[in-house]
């Protein structure tokens, strides 16, 4: 699935920039809330699935280091981001 446009980087970034003004319009400032940390939420689903492909694309090429350490790693740094979630909504 290509979701993402062939454009230039910034066209990309300003397009982003254009969809948010036009979603501003018409609604109110609890719906704007609503609406933009729906997003965030999605986006930061979206990070957190491509950081653990390209682990898991890193760990096939590399395959040198040891399994277990690079697990250990992987739930701890998991578990720091979301305390510190936690700590922004709290």
């Amino acid at each position: 699935m290509n979701l993402i446009p062939n454009i230039p980087p910034k066209l990309f970034s300003l397009s982003a920039v254009a969809v948010g003004y036009l979603l501003i319009d018409d609604t109110t400032a609890n719906e704007q809330n609503a609406l933009g940390n729906w997003l965030m939420l999605v986006a930061q689903i979206l990070c957190t699935n491509a950081f653990y492909k390209q682990v898991m694309q890193e760990r096939s090429l590399n395959n040198t280091k040891n399994d277990n350490e690079q697990t250990i790693v992987m739930i701890l740094f998991i578990c720091i981001m979301i305390i510190i979630k936690f700590r922004k909504f709290n």
